[in-house]
């Protein structure tokens, strides 16, 4: 009863002062990063707090010092799993697949036929549910690391492809005209305007793409992989019951995640360091 008191009073205290930063210094750029920070520590105490008060069993929901401790001990596992499904399976995957669609995307922009019969396609791919698709392509490439990588190519290809298609219509008939006068061709107008003025809409794609080819590469592997993964590890721990190790493997590719999003956010920013977006958020 100790802990879920001091869970609730902490809970009401951090909330109060959270408010009180994002009024008073919200605009302020350490308070962008302590009020994230704040919120998130108030939610594992508040976690903590409830577990051990209301004396809920690990196998349901184990505590935040639980998982900690499953992930302190797990450390060679957690690793090898990070290698096998993330750098091996979803990083693979989503480079051959956003290179690829970038390719198809000029193809599509200088073919009227490819653009009205293969997008259409491609939106009818896109919503085949992953379950679907991903025992089939294991059973094509093999219960090794490119089966998953596969699944990834499936699922980041079609949202890059759509917004890169987007991005190269985005210029205007005078800027098409203004380059047509200086007797430019196609190639040059691609390289020197229409794609960086692609370039937004293809980082919003990218941006998107880096959960999907987490969720596709896990997700692949529930369907047959070696005896390394994260998706093999959740799904045979769920069955041994061991929900510390569970939380933990979700915790890796929830740090892996963030980190893979706000890697392609930095590079979006060099790179359309001149878009109205990026001024503003300076």
């Amino acid at each position: 009863m100790g802990w879920l008191i001091f869970a609730v009073v902490f809970w009401i205290a951090a909330w109060g002062a959270n408010a009180w930063l994002a009024q008073r210094h919200g605009h302020q750029k350490w308070a962008q990063f302590t009020i994230p920070a704040l919120f998130g520590i108030s939610i594992l105490l508040l976690w903590e707090g409830l577990v051990l008060g209301l004396e809920i069993s690990p196998v349901i929901l184990p505590a935040p010092s639980q998982i900690a401790q499953s992930f302190a001990a797990s450390g060679p596992i957690l690793r090898e799993d990070f290698v096998q499904t993330i750098l091996k399976g979803a990083l693979s995957g989503y480079l051959m697949g956003c290179a690829a669609a970038v390719v198809v995307a000029v193809l599509i922009d200088r073919s009227p036929f490819l653009q009205r019969g293969l997008l259409p396609v491609g939106n009818f791919v896109a919503a085949l549910p992953i379950v679907g698709i991903a025992p089939i392509l294991v059973m094509w490439f093999g219960f090794d690391w490119q089966s998953k990588a596969a699944v990834v190519v499936v699922m980041v290809f079609f949202p890059v492809l759509v917004n890169m298609v987007a991005g190269l219509a985005a210029t205007d008939q005078l800027q098409r005209d203004l380059m047509a006068t200086y007797s430019a061709s196609y190639w040059q107008g691609l390289f020197k305007m229409r794609l960086p003025a692609a370039m937004p809409f293809l980082f919003n794609g990218l941006k998107i793409a880096t959960t999907l080819a987490l969720i596709g590469a896990i997700v692949a592997e529930f369907f047959g992989s070696p005896t390394r993964g994260m998706g093999f590890r959740i799904s045979t721990a769920v069955g041994q019951l061991d929900l510390p190790l569970v939380w933990s493997e979700i915790t890796v590719a929830a740090l892996a995640g963030s980190g893979f999003y706000g890697a392609v956010a930095l590079i979006e920013k060099l790179v359309t360091f001149w878009h109205p977006s990026q001024r503003a958020r300076a």
